[in-house]
């Protein structure tokens, strides 16, 4: 289980249970599948994202968000892992080929090595977007650990009564 810290600086759509975070962009973001919903503020290392609010987090809230190891690591996979298999495939295949043609092994392997790679990308790309929907690959608020504090205009009570 993947955590992080931010604090909640808006609430999400009515009905959608979701709230806007600031946190700090960590080293744990490159394989987040969530990572195209964050969005990085100038140019420096805060960001924002939107994150399941189970735990009924308010805006000012100090808060956890969990992100599930499960979905990192398969995340990971595929924007790591995959392209470099796909181009080994694509270059092995070419090599078949280019024996069975009688063709230059070097050149068609390395055409059929980029044109897997390649194919690699639009695939991550596509099922990137079937995932971004399922709830299990976007970050959850799981615990709130500290409230907003009062705002200045609220009345101040006294510890005793006269």
């Amino acid at each position: 289980m993947a955590t992080e810290e931010g604090i909640v600086f808006k609430l999400g759509d009515a009905g959608a249970g979701t709230a806007w975070v600031k946190t700090t962009r960590s080293s744990a973001c490159a394989g987040c599948s969530s990572r195209d919903t964050c969005h990085v503020e100038g140019g420096g290392k805060e960001m924002k994202v939107e994150a399941l609010n189970t735990a009924r987090a308010r805006v000012g809230d100090r808060i956890v968000l969990n992100i599930k190891t499960s979905s990192l690591l398969k995340a990971t996979f595929l924007l790591y892992v995959f392209p470099i298999l796909a181009m080994i495939g694509g270059a092995l295949l070419g090599q078949t080929v280019a024996g069975m043609r009688g063709s230059d092994p070097s050149g068609l392997s390395a055409l059929f090595g980029f044109l897997f790679f390649g194919l690699a990308f639009i695939t991550i790309r596509i099922v990137g977007r079937f995932l971004s929907k399922d709830n299990s690959y976007r970050p959850e608020i799981i615990k709130i650990r500290g409230a907003r504090p009062p705002s200045a205009d609220a009345p101040v009570q006294s510890g005793s009564d006269s």
